[in-house]
């Protein structure tokens, strides 16, 4: 059966499998750097925050495409299919999933008061720590992912669409190619755009200014994350008190760096 193979074992770790895997992880981090150009100039992230928000993305995909290159090695039959309807997988079902997740632990941690595991949110420095426990939080999420969606390629109906799915190629290095880059940049463009708008801090804008020489970043909540005239109407607390407490809830400039 393995002389029917196109894709043979190995073909995703190659020379060639090496090569078109670095020329998808460069235009996947190309894009993310589009995107936060494409951000408004108010809300624009400075660099640094932008590389946590991003990093923590670029740890969890490079989890998951090296646990697909695992597996499509380990499973019986063409590794590149295996790898294409595990990577369709992760970006289908999977992204619902990492959506819930992030969700859960976000409303987890904002009820628990850990804010240093909020998304976007790396405290007044920005701290390293943050970003690490914020880091190990979304790999965590990613792993989980990846044990669903390795219960559901159990199923035998994968086999018949892995028969179908690269049949038209016979070529092996052209299918390396196709399921490897071509099929994952188009779907990975759609995926960080998406799931970098799940991790980045959206509330306010960022500033930058400078103080004895030194560069600092500010963060500035917008007008709609302030007080607005009916919450204070409905506190049922005089206007003074409530004004008092509405700055309190939500300061006007909060340095983070």
């Amino acid at each position: 059966m393995d002389s029917d193979l196109h894709c043979t074992h190995g073909a995703l770790t190659d020379s060639f499998g090496w090569l078109v895997q670095g020329i998808l992880a460069c235009l996947a981090f190309t894009c993310l750097i589009l995107k936060r150009f494409c951000e408004p100039r108010r809300q624009r992230r400075p660099w640094l925050i932008w590389f946590y928000d991003t990093s923590k993305q670029g740890m969890g995909a490079l989890v998951i495409h090296f646990a697909n290159i695992f597996l499509a090695e380990f499973f019986q039959g063409d590794p590149c299919t295996w790898y294409i309807v595990s990577f369709l997988l992760d970006s289908s079902i999977g992204l619902l999933i990492i959506f819930i997740g992030i969700r859960l632990t976000q409303h987890i941690s904002r009820r628990k008061g850990w804010d240093h595991l909020v998304f976007g949110e790396y405290g007044k420095a920005p701290y390293v720590n943050a970003w690490l426990s914020q880091c190990a939080v979304y790999i965590m999420l990613m792993l989980t992912e990846k044990i669903f969606i390795l219960l559901i390629i159990q199923l035998k109906f994968w086999d018949q669409v892995r028969k179908i799915i690269m049949s038209p190629i016979k070529d092996p290095k052209v299918e390396v190619a196709i399921v490897v880059l071509i099929v994952p940049f188009i779907i990975n463009v759609f995926m960080f755009w998406v799931v970098d708008n799940f991790l980045m801090q959206k509330h306010g804008r960022w500033k930058q200014s400078i103080v004895n020489g030194k560069v600092k970043i500010h963060y500035e909540k917008n007008d709609q994350d302030s007080c607005s005239e009916s919450e204070v109407l409905l506190s049922g607390e005089d206007e003074s008190l409530a004004d008092v407490n509405c700055q309190q809830r939500h300061p006007m400039l909060v340095p983070v760096s």
